[in-house]
């Protein structure tokens, strides 16, 4: 099971801290900075590949709106010429240590539920596989001439051009400690290595940026009918009860989202990268059920006409974009591809 998948104690973000995780997670600090030691030593060797690498990670434990973002990613740079290609682990798989090209039609249960849905939205390449070289030198021979990487700023053996750290708007780094006794995967002056700074204020909840970062919006407007058919108003939701369905890393975040939209909520989280039975969505009434694009691709087969998909976009202001852009513009002047 992945950091994300597991539930989030609640003194990660407030209350006391218990002995035993503040012991946990000293040990944990030194073993981070004996890693870290060890790859600046060269005793653990970091591998450039070929082509531009450009990764898409967060410093906390679960979801922070990666995979709005690399999508987002993902489509600019194909709109500017490039043909990326995107590596992931794929949290959630069935045989993580077997390396998978993912579609748009394969099983999640096989793919992961973010790979399969990165590969829907932008029809790119993608290679799921917990060797991140591995999954880059493939995206190569398929030629792709960018790697993208959702997540993996922790996964320093593929050697990285950009670093795009991503930060949730409303939790930030919790109560600022390592696992397990916070939130953080790594020390926070980590951050200060990584080139771009994104904040996630969700359907804009009040939260501001920071010097040095950048808001990231994540908009909807429609639902989409998990059995097909043509999509629906969100806002024609409004003023209707409706049982909603997030297994991602802040489900709190999408309930909110669509009580924004004056959608009398029934909510029903899950953990994230939850495997769904049939028995999970039985909610004893005929109401509308919206669920979370990521959280679609796995209930399809369980759905029935009452279900509706709302996907996001993340919207980021055109500045954003053109400094992005202009650094993968001059990784390709100086790597000569």
């Amino acid at each position: 099971m992945s950091e994300g998948a597991r539930k989030a104690p609640p003194y990660w973000f407030a209350g006391s801290v218990p002995w035993h995780a503040r012991l946990l997670s000293r040990a944990y600090g030194m073993a981070i900075a004996l890693r870290m030691r060890l790859f600046r030593a060269g005793l653990l060797r970091r591998v450039r590949v070929d082509r531009p690498v450009l990764v898409i990670g967060n410093l906390i434990a679960g979801g922070s709106g990666k995979t709005p973002l690399t999508v987002a990613v993902v489509e600019r740079l194909r709109a500017m010429g490039w043909n990326p290609g995107v590596a992931t682990r794929g949290y959630g798989r069935a045989d993580a240590s077997t390396p998978l090209w993912v579609d748009a039609d394969t099983d999640p249960l096989l793919g992961g539920d973010e790979p399969v849905l990165i590969a829907r939205r932008t029809r790119a390449r993608v290679r799921a596989d917990a060797d991140r070289v591995a999954a880059a030198r493939a995206l190569i021979q398929a030629g792709c001439d960018i790697v993208v990487c959702d997540d993996g700023l922790q996964h320093y053996r593929l050697r990285r051009d950009l670093e795009i750290e991503v930060i949730d708007g409303r939790r930030r780094y919790g109560n600022g400690r390592l696992l397990p006794a916070g939130p953080l995967r790594e020390p926070l002056e980590r951050a200060r290595g990584c080139d771009f700074h994104v904040l996630n204020i969700g359907a804009g909840d009040g939260a501001e940026p920071g010097f040095g970062e950048w808001p990231m919006r994540l908009a909807a407007d429609q639902a989409w009918p998990l059995r097909g058919g043509r999509p629906r108003a969100l806002d024609g939701f409004a003023g209707q009860r409706v049982h909603a369905v997030a297994g991602i890393g802040d489900p709190e975040r999408f309930f909110a989202m669509l009580r924004g939209f004056g959608i009398a909520v029934v909510p029903h989280a899950f953990p994230d990268h939850h495997r769904y039975s049939a028995e999970d969505l039985r909610f004893g009434s005929d109401l509308p059920v919206l669920v979370t694009e990521k959280d679609a691709v796995k209930c399809a087969a369980l759905a029935n006409d009452r279900y509706f998909s709302v996907p996001v976009a993340a919207e980021l202001p055109e500045a954003f974009w053109v400094a992005l852009l202009d650094r993968v513009a001059a990784l390709r002047e100086t790597q000569g591809h």
